[in-house]
């Protein structure tokens, strides 16, 4: 006797891809595995650049962010840790590989364990809790620099920098792009909106030609017959800012005008000349020496201003004309009746210098002083994009650290000392949770690992030493020495970064590794896709017929 074959129930479309359970679990652990092994090599001061080459053209880069970004991942899984960088990124600025390193690896880390049946729930609640006592022991590791004179914290914030900067490109001119990132962000002081830092690539030179101006510095715009007359250099002058045309056709527009008699014809067109001189001589009266204008100066504005010694430029970009209002203490003007002196801006020197092959026009000495332009000079497109990159994450970084001034050493020492930590506690834990805060322990590993990794170095070497130098007394600042292949006290070694990098990257790891162990299954459903196109295809064209229709009815009646 045989069972009558259950039949199969059928719940969702024919086509739809659907694995449920453990299978689907340990796909999405490999797949993110492989993004992770990706960005890998990119870590630390020995780390490799990547080439990616799109439609939009070539970039190479070692910002994880950046990488994560460009590399169209479609795997819905591997998309979350896309949104880790990238929260990394605009959060902290800096760290973001290592964001997707740790999370990757907290996940490998309990691959095993799934596979043989560990509910993921279990370990979801060991990593969540052993995430936090590392978030704890890094509160307790870190050192303020509060309270220090400036020169001192002048240099701690470098220090910072430097050791962003040091994994990045332009890691050869490491200490003098710390200065000077330093010098910018403190410039802005507690304002600190990113755009008022600006920073201009020019192509040729090396990258030492670099500089940074304490105030603003833009290109020379698009100019007219009789700018080459204008004076190039002011001491403190009066600077006004317009967002409006100053030039002769701009009367023209909206107005008809019905004549009886040619005669009259010539009135209209004095009465427009009229109305620009009476413009251009409102400016002159308001004592500016310097006119700046979002819209175009004409030539007649421009051939005016030169003989009265007064210098123009229009065509302004709003950013640069912003940066301008907030450096110099102007406002932007969108009438030329009534400027008073209040809404004038002002700075020490102005003068238009050559860099490059380009002219910039250079606002310095500025009085309320909250802006700072960094002109990068550099051989190719490419690795001046790169710089400003990294540049953006310095400063990030140095604005992270002004504000929470605590930091902690790098070079994977804080890594190793909450490894310890935790291992340390996980012996004291009774059940099945000891194994699975161990594992959240050797997951940590990977940073100093893969250091090791990206520069050559024996890793199973260095990280027995650390490991023994970690479990004796005073030995929790050390971490992987770059240039020897051994290990060396990191706080020493100025190798620094603020504490904020490391709870950011821990906690956005530990949630998206719980995040990728609580999903079991995964419904794609390639049918309806496809069905909703054609769906919104029909109804564009039905759409169109019946507009066409209801039109000639209307005109037949």
């Amino acid at each position: 006797f045989r069972f009558p074959q259950q039949p199969q129930i059928i719940l969702l479309k024919e086509g739809t891809d659907t694995s449920q359970g453990r299978a689907q679990v340990v796909s999405n652990i490999s797949a993110c595995t492989a993004v992770a092994d990706t960005v890998r090599t990119t870590l630390g001061p020995r780390g490799m650049d990547k080439l990616i080459h799109d439609d939009k053209g070539t970039t190479i880069s070692n910002d994880g962010a950046t990488i994560m970004r460009l590399l169209d991942i479609v795997h819905p899984a591997a998309k979350i840790l896309v949104d880790i960088a990238k929260s990394q990124d605009s959060e902290v600025g800096d760290g973001t590989t290592t964001v997707v390193l740790l999370a990757a690896e907290f996940m490998k880390e309990a691959k095993p364990y799934v596979e043989d049946g560990v509910h993921c729930h279990n370990i979801i609640r060991s990593y969540r809790s052993a995430g936090n006592m590392a978030i704890e022991r890094v509160k307790e590791l870190a050192v303020s620099i509060e309270g220090k004179s400036l020169e001192e914290k002048k240099s701690l914030l470098a220090k910072c920098a430097a050791t962003t900067l040091s994994s990045k490109l332009i890691s050869g001119e490491k200490e003098f792009f710390a200065s000077m990132v330093v010098d910018a962000v403190l410039a802005i002081g507690h304002d600190d909106r990113l755009n008022l830092i600006g920073i201009k690539k020019v192509p040729g030179g090396t990258m030492r030609d670099s500089f940074l101006v304490n105030g603003v510095a833009f290109k020379k715009t698009f100019s007219y017959a009789g700018f080459e007359q204008q004076p190039k250099k002011f001491l403190n002058p009066k600077i006004l800012l317009l967002n409006i045309e100053l030039e002769l056709k701009s009367e023209k527009e909206n107005a008809e005008i019905r004549l009886s008699d040619p005669l009259q014809y010539q009135s209209i067109v004095d009465a427009e000349w009229n109305i620009i001189y009476d413009k251009l001589d409102k400016c002159v009266q308001s004592g500016a020496k310097i006119v700046l204008s979002r819209l175009a100066i004409g030539d007649l504005a421009t051939q005016y201003f030169a003989d009265r010694d007064i210098f123009c430029a229009g065509r302004v970009t709003e950013e640069d004309l912003q940066r301008l209002s907030s450096a110099t203490g102007g406002t932007v003007q969108t009438s030329v009746n009534n400027v008073i002196d209040e809404v004038l801006g002002t700075c020490e020197i102005f003068e238009e210098k050559q860099v490059g092959n380009e002219r910039f026009n250079i606002f310095s000495g500025c009085p309320s002083g909250q802006t700072a332009t960094i002109v990068l000079r550099g051989g190719a497109d490419q690795f001046i994009e790169e710089a400003e990159r990294s540049l953006h994450d310095a400063i990030m970084i140095v604005r992270r650290a002004v504000r929470n001034s605590t930091v902690v050493p790098g070079g994977g020492a804080i890594d190793m000392e909450i490894s310890k930590h935790l291992r340390l506690h996980a012996r004291s834990i009774a059940g099945k949770s000891q194994v699975f805060v161990n594992s959240f322990a050797k997951a940590l590993e990977v940073i100093p690992r893969q250091l090791c990794d990206n520069a050559g170095f024996d890793a199973t070497d260095v990280l027995n030493k650390l490991r023994q130098k970690h479990a004796a007394d005073g030995g929790a600042n050390y971490g992987v020495d770059i240039n020897t292949g051994g290990i060396a006290d990191s706080f020493a070694n100025f190798v620094w970064e603020p504490a904020v990098v490391k709870i950011n990257a821990i906690n956005a790891a530990t949630e998206a590794a719980c995040l990728i162990l609580s999903v079991d299954e995964t419904v794609k459903n390639p049918k309806s896709e496809s069905a909703q196109g054609d769906a919104a295809a029909m109804g564009g064209r039905g759409g169109g017929g019946m507009r066409g229709r209801g039109g000639r009815g209307m005109r037949r009646r």
